[in-house]
């Protein structure tokens, strides 16, 4: 029987993996959403309600990033605490965290109501009415249930904090498939077109909230209970700041889609908006492998901060970089492969079908490095440095991408658009390892060993290949 994995263990590439494996899986389930949803409408209710679906989709996502920015930030003041070894203080800054998400999801949800329909508008200028009226349609009932959808991107964090990632996947499984289910019921069935795809979505994330708030709510084996809230301005405002990278991060990537259809619906119309939506699905879930395995590694970092063992911090930023590094060869081989396939699960016509195509051979280079940016605003962040963090996070989506995606079409055109993301991630990438480069004294995670002779720095490093062959 394997030994259970703790965050205050030695991380050799396998503890790693079994760890972060969970974390990375529910990730990548989570883009089960919107790509069933994207199917069912694509291939059952028509073209004008795909458009729309994926027109209002980004403005949906600004809304529920809130979830993921206390989640990610409040996962890493929980961690940090717990490595400092109060258990009780950890535990009441997550009930008060989660009863403060639940409460947001509700006002954000009316406020994004309210601002719903000339937000629609001004975002399809170029768009056809139909399209308009059924983005309005499906960004309606999924503002309804955004309490569900930052409730369940909080408490994938909140699983990995407190040792429990298997268990968060298989919630994670459990709210998709529900998801899918419901899309073939509601759709196939009950033939009630896009509204029915954005019903089961919101049932689907009912799923992923409830049940870990049934779980944490009675007595468990975790880390986290939930139980009397801490309610400290300072924990809330911690757990923001933290979290910003994710929050800034999920908004920057909404306004770049926005951006992006804006300039397809100037070059292709509705066609290009619906190409851009399925280079998304491929994307989205790409980006959720990056993501998945930074969330997971991020508690760990969190914890050995806490614990102030600057040699494991180390360990997990080589380690980090090196699985980000081979992530990146491997998925951009497969976006190149799986091309014309993918673009045809989506496309209902040859045009649509040659853009996608053509869109996803060039957008795929943009995977090669990808996964080092993101890997280090979740380091950061878990470094309780959320000002690093969002930095990173804001100037790889919001300056470069968009910056990319305003100028590159003016003098490439089409090839502009989709080669907008490559040249925002190397931008990114030099970044990020400027970021880490400036601040390894502070941390301590520099692969040199500060303070120490080159005998012991020796010595020590030979006790961790030792450990890492040992595994």
């Amino acid at each position: 029987m394997k030994s259970r994995v703790r965050l205050s263990d030695h991380f050799t590439y396998k503890k790693l993996f079994r760890f972060t494996l969970p974390s990375v899986i529910m990730a990548v389930f989570t883009s089960v959403y919107t790509i069933v949803d994207g199917l069912f409408v694509s291939r059952v209710v028509g073209d004008s309600a795909f458009a729309g679906m994926n027109l209002i989709f980004p403005v949906i996502m600004i809304v529920g990033a809130v979830g993921m920015m206390f989640g990610s930030g409040g996962s890493a003041l929980i961690s940090k605490t717990l490595g400092e070894g109060d258990s009780k203080r950890a535990n009441g800054y997550f009930s008060f965290l989660v009863i403060a998400i639940a409460v947001a999801g509700v006002v954000l949800g009316g406020a994004g109501i309210a601002v719903l329909r000339p937000v629609a508008q001004l975002l399809g200028k170029n768009a056809s009415a139909d399209a308009v009226e059924n983005g309005i349609v499906y960004g309606f009932i999924l503002l309804c249930g955004m309490p569900f959808l930052m409730m369940q991107y909080a408490f994938q964090s909140f699983m990995i904090t407190a040792e429990k990632s298997t268990l968060g996947f298989l919630i994670t499984v459990g709210a998709g498939v529900t998801n899918a289910v419901l899309d073939a019921a509601f759709i196939l069935g009950a033939h009630m077109e896009i509204a029915g795809a954005a019903f089961a979505t919101i049932i689907g994330q009912a799923v992923g909230a409830a049940l870990p708030i049934v779980y944490f709510a009675c007595k468990n084996r975790s880390l986290l209970r939930l139980g009397k809230p801490r309610c400290e301005g300072k924990a809330f405002f911690l757990s923001a700041a933290n979290g910003a990278s994710e929050l800034l991060s999920n908004v920057s990537f909404s306004v770049v889609s926005m951006l992006y259809n804006m300039q397809l619906l100037r070059l292709a119309g509705d066609d290009g908006v619906i190409a851009y939506g399925i280079i998304m699905y491929m994307s989205t879930v790409f980006f959720n492998i990056f993501f998945g395995f930074s969330l997971g590694a991020a508690p760990l970092v969190g914890y050995h901060y806490g614990a102030e063992n600057k040699q494991e911090l180390r360990n997990l930023k080589r380690k980090g970089f090196l699985v980000m590094g081979v992530l990146g060869v491997a998925l951009t081989v497969i976006a190149e492969a799986f091309a014309s396939p993918f673009a045809r699960i989506f496309a209902t016509n040859g045009d649509i079908f040659r853009l996608a195509k053509h869109g996803i051979h060039l957008y795929s280079a943009a995977y090669l490095l990808m996964g080092f940016s993101v890997f280090g605003s979740a380091y950061f962040t878990a470094l309780n440095n959320g000002l690093v963090s969002g930095a990173i996070s804001t100037l790889r989506s919001l300056v470069y991408q968009c910056g990319a995606v305003l100028l590159l079409p003016l003098f490439c055109g089409m090839t502009g658009v989709w080669i907008a993301a490559t040249v925002a991630e190397a931008l990114a990438f030099a970044t990020t390892m400027l970021f880490f480069v400036c601040m390894r004294k502070k941390y301590g995670y520099s692969d040199k060993f500060d303070g120490k002779s080159v005998d012991e720095a020796g010595k020590e490093m030979i006790e961790y290949k030792q450990e890492d062959i040992g595994e």
